[in-house]
């Protein structure tokens, strides 16, 4: 069974945190970071007013340490978010039920699992088992179609989708599939991958990496993907998050 086509096709603006503060990390190195603003609920506000369903937030301390470490911005992204009825879903260490307990409870409607995936794949099982398939999200970051793991740092001899598949045997029905390579980098979004990715397996999968122009957005909907993930063109100034949410409507 190939891939379902989802009826609606979503634009996630991105918040990535460092210290509490919004940055952007170019192909997710640590050492090239852009720092975009400091509070993360202004940010997330403005998405609010521009007409985001969801938002997408990372704990890059978190994916590095292993341990959730922005949980009280977190909090505060979610409080603005959900005041408005805009959802949250949130990543970066949660490699534990516990760790997905606690970013729930922070006010997150999806859990991502990045690292636990490869590491405790049983995990997605429990998590799926407790929080249910719909509160779980799969991050697959791969460099030319291979998984890395631990914040990218750490390349694995997994094919993306072996995992992917492996994945939707324990309950998996949404996956994040980031071209690292792509992200941040401002260019455009590995089609291919994301075409075959979302062809070979019957779960949502949502773009990420390289988004960069309303008009790659109008070509990410026509595939079989559910959505797309967009950070670093609109703190550039390269697309309106209204600009890209028209041309998902479009599909």
């Amino acid at each position: 069974m190939s891939g379902a086509r989802a009826v609606r096709f979503d634009i996630l603006p991105s918040i990535d945190l460092r210290a509490g503060r919004v940055v952007d990390l170019l192909q997710g190195d640590f050492a090239q970071e852009t720092v975009y603003e400091d509070s993360a609920e202004g940010v997330a506000a403005a998405f609010v007013r521009d007409g985001a369903r969801w938002i997408h937030v990372v704990d890059l301390d978190g994916a590095r340490e292993g341990t959730p470490a922005n949980h009280e911005t977190v909090q505060r992204i979610a409080a603005v978010a959900g005041a408005a009825g805009v959802k949250l879903e949130l990543g970066g260490g949660i490699r534990s039920l516990a760790a997905a307990a606690a970013a729930l409870e922070a006010g997150a409607a999806r859990v991502i699992f990045g690292t636990a995936a490869v590491e405790r794949p049983q995990l997605i099982a429990e998590a799926v088992g407790t929080y249910g398939s719909e509160a779980v999200v799969v991050a697959i970051d791969a460099r030319d179609g291979l998984v890395a793991t631990r914040g990218w740092t750490q390349p694995s001899p997994r094919r993306a989708v072996d995992l992917a598949r492996e994945m939707v045997d324990l309950g998996a029905v949404r996956f994040i599939y980031t071209d690292i390579a792509r992200d941040s980098t401002l260019t455009e979004p590995n089609f291919a991958e994301l075409e075959a990715m979302g062809r070979a397996v019957p779960a949502g999968v949502i773009a990420s990496g390289g988004v960069t122009t309303v008009a790659q957005v109008t070509r990410l909907a026509q595939l079989p993907l559910e959505g797309a993930i967009i950070g670093s063109a609109l703190y550039a100034g390269k697309m309106t998050l209204r600009g890209a949410l028209g041309a998902a409507a479009e599909r």
